[in-house]
């Protein structure tokens, strides 16, 4: 196994209070299954007071290797208050990629999600941790283009059982009452069509990417738009429309996340991405919002309590 990359002294910087939540990462992968590393991503999250860290699901049953893998991280850490504090700030959340093989299997796939969250949360390895969301799921015409590019043979069968699977986690959603970590890219009308048939508008777009008319749309129906790393890619000619589009959601239906270990913000683009870097797209939107990355770590972190129950 590929060791992770020690952490570099200056990431751990910050001691103030509810500062930098994350609403999306995936644990594991962001660690290359490195435990020590894992400690050391909690230990620095703790010092500079991060509220709320979600990590993500993509399989139907990976909440149980993910939750074991951040208790086996805490045990690393031999400070117990420091222990209890990662402990509280990290959640889960559960839910189905679609793969093609997901997208196949949709039936038992949900039935295996849904059997897990109920398992995962009435039996936790890491201490006040729960999931709290069903996701990431939804539509990927990028990477399931249907003959698009070519990457990925999907023909139109599998097309309607992408959109099936996404609208049966819309409907375990709804029937936990939990919101619903939407992946949608390069599919903004069918997204947007899967949710309206579904009934259910609760959650968030999350690492969003479409424009401000459509960011309005969402917001409209009740969803929370999450902004990752991209935004802060943009070139010179599209940093205004990028701008706008920060601006057009409202304080209260505003994330913030890395995808992490995908998507480093700049100035770290390339690189693999940890919930530490988050706060470079924190001064990004505060700056693109006319803030200050105090006030929208406490909005956001407001944000985060209403929707996920925490």
């Amino acid at each position: 196994m590929r060791r992770a990359p020690r952490l570099r002294d200056s990431v751990s910087f910050s001691t103030l209070i509810d500062m930098y939540s994350d609403t999306h990462f995936h644990f594991p992968q962001l660690c290359d299954g490195d435990v020590s590393y894992g400690a050391q991503v909690l230990t620095a999250l703790v010092a500079r007071g991060c509220f709320f860290g979600l990590d993500i699901g993509t399989q139907a049953d990976d909440v149980f290797t993910r939750e074991a893998f951040a208790a086996k991280c805490m045990q690393q850490i031999a400070d117990d208050a420091v222990r209890e504090q990662a402990g509280a700030l990290l959640y889960f959340s559960a839910g189905i990629w679609p793969a093609a093989g997901a997208i196949t299997a949709r039936t038992e796939q949900v039935e295996t999600l849904a059997a897990a969250i109920m398992q995962v949360n009435d039996q936790q390895q890491v201490p006040h941790a729960r999931v709290v969301a069903v996701g990431e799921c939804g539509l990927d015409h990028h990477w399931n283009p249907g003959g698009v590019d070519g990457r990925t043979p999907f023909d139109a069968a599998l097309i309607h059982g992408e959109a099936e699977l996404f609208e049966m986690q819309l409907a375990l959603a709804h029937k936990l009452q939990l919101p619903v970590i939407v992946h949608s890219r390069d599919a903004y009308a069918d997204t947007l069509a899967c949710i309206k048939r579904s009934g259910y508008d609760n959650g968030v777009i999350h690492c969003y990417s479409y424009g401000a008319e459509e960011a309005v749309q969402f917001v409209e129906r009740g969803w929370y738009i999450a902004f990752g790393g991209a935004v802060t890619y943009a070139k010179k000619h599209a940093v205004a429309d990028i701008q706008r589009t920060i601006r057009a959601v409202p304080d209260e239906r505003l994330l913030l996340e890395t995808d992490a270990p995908y998507l480093s913000p700049v100035p770290l683009r390339g690189q693999k991405n940890t919930p530490l870097n988050i706060e470079h797209t924190y001064r990004f939107v505060a700056a693109a919002r006319g803030t200050t990355v105090e006030a929208l770590s406490a909005q956001v972190d407001e944000n985060v309590r209403r929707l996920f129950s925490v």
